[in-house]
């Protein structure tokens, strides 16, 4: 699984997280405070990170060699357009001249966000467990033409 699935995942929980934290504070916008101006770089990096989310995805998918009819297709166009909607909304957020901890609250709440952490969560258990599962199988294959040498 290459690494840039894990960092986009990483860079989307990590600014969900900080959302929930600048929400918190009651921020009437987004200037003269530390975590004013970190709320801008947060959802900048999530864009970065929305960015082809789901062709990654794919591409991780048939770097293991997923039939095009697997169960990964389906929700991988799940996971695109989850991506896609998160992306308007955020956007939307970074357009605007303040960005206030009732606009991060109200972007917390969205139906679009939760659906996308939702997908990462459940995607990223089951490349989880997934590698857990190949990691064993090689290690019984690695055991049993150790013993098979003995």
């Amino acid at each position: 699984m290459p690494a840039d699935i894990w960092d986009r995942f990483e860079a989307i929980e990590e600014c969900y997280e900080f959302m929930l934290a600048y929400a918190a504070q009651g921020l009437a916008n987004d200037e003269g405070s530390e975590s004013g101006r970190q709320i801008r770089k947060f959802l900048r990096r999530a864009v970065e990170a929305l960015g082809g989310l789901a062709e990654s995805c794919a591409a991780a998918v048939r770097e293991e060699g997923r039939p095009q009819q697997d169960p990964f297709a389906a929700f991988l166009a799940v996971l695109d357009r989850d991506a896609l909607d998160s992306l308007a909304a955020i956007e939307l957020v970074l357009a605007q001249p303040a960005i206030s901890s009732q606009l991060i609250d109200n972007l917390n709440a969205s139906m679009h966000l939760r659906a996308l952490l939702t997908d990462l969560f459940l995607l990223g258990e089951v490349f989880r467990t997934r590698r857990a599962a190949a990691n064993q199988t090689h290690g019984v294959l690695r055991g049993a033409d150790t013993s098979l040498q003995t």
